[in-house]
């Protein structure tokens, strides 16, 4: 198992990160499946937007990315992630900086776990999985 968390010339950085990184595995755990290699990266709006661009053909800003590289069972992946929209969002939302970091690291591993998020329905399913474990990120967090 291997997750690694990669900072894009950006000045953010993950809190809690080794604690993140056991929740990802819990999410993925939790879903039957084995944890591969799973890579994290954190940059600015206009770098993931050329991503965006380039290997989904859409010319617009977003918070997250996923690429799937799983193999059977096992879990791999790289989930590309703008700290620039996301901090937007989480003044948005009244929510901590890190806490909807969580929340997008969480829907990325969802999306590499089997969850789709097209449908209405599956929108609904997929938010009450982020709600869930963030809030065990938060217990894990919290924990003496």
């Amino acid at each position: 198992m291997s997750i690694k968390l990669f900072y894009d010339d950006i000045g953010f950085r993950l809190k809690a990160s080794l604690k993140a990184k056991k929740v990802i595995d819990k999410v993925i755990r939790s879903e039957e499946r084995i944890t591969g290699d799973l890579n994290f990266i954190f940059m600015n709006d206009e770098k993931l937007r050329k991503i965006n661009i380039q290997f989904l053909n859409h010319d617009y800003f977003t918070d997250v990315i996923t690429f799937d590289y799983n193999a059977d069972n096992i879990v791999n992946g790289e989930v590309y992630i703008s700290i620039d929209t996301v901090r937007a969002n989480s003044i948005n939302y009244k929510v901590s900086l890190n806490d909807e970091v969580i929340r997008v690291m969480i829907h990325g591993t969802l999306h590499l776990s089997g969850y789709d998020d097209k449908k209405e329905e599956d929108k609904e399913r997929m938010r009450m999985m982020e709600d869930l474990w963030l809030e065990e990120f938060k217990r894990i967090r919290d924990e003496l």
